[in-house]
């Protein structure tokens, strides 16, 4: 299998999956570590950093933004800027397809006196940025949008005021950003979440020593909030593997024929942990093992063997903690037996691609009954046989589709082809190489697959 990530690939079934892998470092925490590393008093060492271009494009604008940032191996030093603050950047501070990256730079650059110009790839630059700017604006920071509240953006920072904010979303990203932003605003920022989104930003910042409070709510999400002014001291980070990249190789062990597959150093945080609760709820051979400690987080080891999967209704309380891995949930419900029901995913409507749609026509191009529904999706799953295969999936520039559907295209019953997994090297560059020491076998293909 190439390693080059680029072009056409194709799946075709395999006899066996089995074997066991490291799973990648986690993207989320990825991002926040370099960005708190970036804005600490002295030096920090980061291990486990993902090496991905969203990543690699954070930790890019850290350095454009005064961090001194050096890599040796699989260790990162990062200098921070401390007390000296951010420096003007020279030119624009370019993310790429880094949605996580973008939004939450936003905020850890508004409580500085620099003003900034971020861009991105055609992808990022059509997903929406006016849920973080608006917030940002309240506590005093300046931001030009362009037409639909989308990059490029023009933000200018300084002097902040706290505020009292509900995301109208549940979105992670929005709340980090106004978390970051108030690190640097006078007073006390408090959060009210609509329900409990991912907390990475939370536990990395008191790793960090700031001091972050929550609170549960019964009937809502929790409160956080966070005294500005605080310091953020230098630290040894280590980052916890990605569940969202495991649950690939977890889903290939599930759907194959014959096998089972061992994924080590998952992180295992209850924000994050939807996918292995819905999968279990199918009827899925999934088992804990061991597991160890990382920065904030606890991870474990996931063992995984072929199943027979039964469709159900997913509870929208879990969507929130398996946002990242509905389209390759979906690959599953279309090996179940059965209806399987999302609802309450409408966040999916403004991902890498609009992926309702993009997972409604990856199914419905391998021959699986699919109903798009506004907020969700139905599978009319095939059972143990799986779906017929065959198709060429458009992957919308989506890291997530094209490794769903090459993920589907190991158990299906034709091949399946995408039309381009240039953009897998966003998230999980090692996807290909992965896959292939499981017995997968994916390769690339001409462009008239």
């Amino acid at each position: 299998m190439a390693s080059n990530l680029g072009g056409h690939m194709i799946a075709r079934a395999a006899p066996v999956i089995r074997g066991s892998i490291e799973a990648p470092g986690d993207k989320s925490c990825s991002h926040r570590a370099l960005m708190m590393a970036a804005v600490a008093d002295g030096r920090s060492t980061i291990r486990g950093l993902l090496d991905a271009d969203d990543v690699l494009a954070t930790a890019n604008a850290m350095a454009a933004l005064g961090a001194g940032v050096s890599r040796e191996g699989d260790v990162w030093r990062i200098e921070g800027v401390g007390r000296d603050g951010m420096h003007q950047p020279e030119t624009p501070l370019d993310f790429g397809n880094s949605g996580t990256g973008v939004r939450l730079t936003f905020g850890l650059a508004a409580g500085y006196p620099i003003s900034a110009e971020f861009v991105g790839d055609a992808s990022l630059s059509a997903r929406p940025m006016e849920r973080v700017l608006a917030p940002l604006r309240e506590m005093g920071a300046q931001a030009e949008a362009s037409a639909g509240g989308r990059l490029p953006v023009r933000l200018s920072g300084g002097r902040l005021r706290s505020i009292r904010f509900a995301p109208p979303q549940a979105s992670a990203q929005v709340k980090s950003a106004v978390l970051l932003a108030g690190l640097k605003a006078d007073g006390v920022t408090v959060i009210e979440e609509k329900e409990a989104t991912r907390d990475h930003t939370e536990r990395m910042l008191r790793a960090f020593g700031v001091e972050v409070e929550v609170s549960q709510r019964d009937g809502a999400g929790p409160v956080v909030s966070l005294l500005g002014g605080q310091t953020l001291k230098g630290t040894e980070a280590v980052i916890p593997g990605d569940p969202s990249s495991a649950a690939f190789a977890i889903a290939a062990a599930l759907i194959a024929r014959d096998g089972g597959v061992e994924v080590r150093n998952v992180m295992t945080n209850p924000t994050r942990d939807g996918f292995f609760k819905a999968a279990a709820a199918m009827g899925a051979d999934l088992r804990a093992g061991v597991g160890g400690a990382a920065t904030g987080e606890v991870c474990t080891s996931w063992r995984a063997g072929p199943s027979a999967l039964k469709g159900i209704d997913l509870d929208p309380a879990v969507v929130a903690s398996m946002i990242d891995e509905l389209p390759i949930f979906a690959v599953l419900a279309a090996f179940a037996e059965g209806r399987t029901r999302v609802t309450g995913a409408q966040e999916l409507r403004v991902k890498e691609s609009d992926r309702i749609k993009a997972i409604c026509a990856m199914l419905e191009a391998n021959g699986v009954g699919v109903e798009e529904l506004e907020d969700g999706f139905v599978v009319h799953g095939c059972g143990p046989g799986g779906p017929p295969g065959g198709g060429r999936v458009e992957t919308r520039h989506d890291h997530r589709i094209a490794m769903s559907a090459l993920v589907m295209g190991g158990a299906a019953k034709a091949p399946v082809a995408v039309d381009d997994v240039s953009m897998i090297a966003t998230s999980y560059r090692d996807f290909p190489e992965h896959m292939a020491s499981l017995g997968a076998r994916i390769e690339q293909c001409g462009n008239d697959a």
